[in-house]
C-alpha cells in the first residue's frame, strides 16, 4: 500500500480553468520524489490535494489506501504536512518557539510531549537558540526552516514542500538541503518537493514527475529524466550544469562517466583525467 496516491485526479476552479487533469500518481514509503514544471503547471494545486486542502473536482486522493474524508481529515494532517511555498503563509504565532508548538497543541499533547516535539524540530532544522525570536525578523531561510519545524514538530509520514529554495541566497539553500536529506535520512519519511532549482533535484530526489498543464509529462529516476534535455526543454527547464558540462565533453569524444550530483560528478572527472582507477 502506497502512502499516498492518486487515481485519474481533476481539478478544475472557477471560471473552467482545469488545473490538474486526470492525475495518477503514487508515493512508496521512505522516498524522496520531485515534481517539476514550468509556472503554472499545477505542482501547488496538486500538493493542496495531498492533505485535503483541496478537495478533486473528480478523481481520487488515497492517504494510506483510504479517501480523504471529512472523519479522517484530521488524521491525515498528521500523516501528511505541507509546507507552503512563502513561509508568511504559515508563520503566525509571536515567537519561534510557539508557532513550531501550535501543531502539537492542537494534536492534544500533553505539556512535556509539546516541549520535546518542539526540542527535536528546532534541533532538526538548526534553529535551536532561535526559541524566542520574532519569526518575521527572521530572514528567509530561516522562515522556511521554521515553517519546516513546525511541520514535522507534528511527526508526519510525509512531508511535502512546494518551492522550498524559492528566493533563497546559496547559503540559505545549502541549508534547507542539509534540512531535507537529514529529516528523511534520520526518520525514514517520504518527501516530496517541487523546484524549478534543477541542481536539487539531482542532489535530493530519488524518483521524478514532469508536470505541464496540469498533467504529467513523464517520469522516471533522475538518470531516465535527465537523459532526455529535449523532455526538459520542452516544460522550459534545463539540464543542471554538471551533466550539462559533461554532455558536452562526451559529445567531444572525451571518455567520461555520467554525473548528476556534485559527488558524482567530482568522481567522473577524477576518473577520466587518471586520478583515481
Amino acid at each position: 500500500m502506497h502512502i499516498i496516491e492518486t487515481q485519474d485526479l481533476c481539478h478544475t476552479y472557477k471560471g473552467n480553468i482545469d488545473a490538474l487533469k486526470n492525475i495518477s500518481f503514487i508515493a512508496p514509503r521512505n522516498t524522496r520524489i520531485a515534481i517539476i514544471g514550468p509556472n503554472g503547471a499545477g505542482k501547488s494545486t496538486l500538493f493542496k490535494h495531498f492533505n485535503g486542502v483541496l478537495r478533486p473536482t473528480s478523481g481520487k486522493v488515497l492517504i494510506r489506501g483510504e479517501p480523504i474524508t471529512k472523519e479522517n481529515i484530521r488524521e491525515v494532517r498528521r500523516t501528511v504536512g505541507l509546507v507552503f511555498q512563502n513561509p508568511d503563509d504559515q508563520i503566525f504565532s509571536p515567537t519561534v518557539e510557539q508557532d513550531v508548538a501550535f501543531g502539537p497543541i492542537n494534536m492534544g499533547l500533553d505539556e512535556e510531549a509539546v516541549k520535546h516535539r518542539v526540542s527535536e524540530a528546532l534541533r532538526t532544522v538548526g534553529l535551536s537558540e532561535y526559541r524566542t525570536r520574532v519569526p518575521h525578523h527572521l530572514s528567509g531561510g530561516e522562515k522556511k526552516r521554521v515553517a519546516i519545524a513546525g511541520i514535522i514538530a507534528m511527526e508526519p509520514q510525509v512531508l511535502v514542500l512546494d518551492e522550498p529554495t524559492a528566493g533563497l541566497d546559496p547559503q540559505g539553500v545549502r541549508e534547507i538541503i542539509r534540512v531535507i536529506r537529514d529529516f528523511s535520512v534520520r526518520y525514514g519519511m517520504t518527501v516530496i518537493f517541487s523546484t524549478h532549482n534543477i541542481s536539487l533535484v539531482a542532489e535530493l530526489a530519488e524518483y521524478i514527475y514532469v508536470m505541464n498543464n496540469g498533467s504529467f509529462v513523464a517520469k522516471g529516476t533522475v538518470a531516465e529524466i535527465f537523459s532526455q534535455p529535449d523532455l526538459l526543454s520542452s516544460v522550459r527547464l534545463d539540464l543542471p550544469i554538471l551533466p550539462k558540462l559533461i554532455s558536452s565533453l562526451r559529445s567531444q569524444g572525451i571518455a567520461i562517466d555520467m554525473g548528476y550530483t556534485y559527488q558524482e560528478a567530482e568522481t567522473a572527472f577524477l576518473k577520466a583525467f587518471g586520478k583515481i582507477a
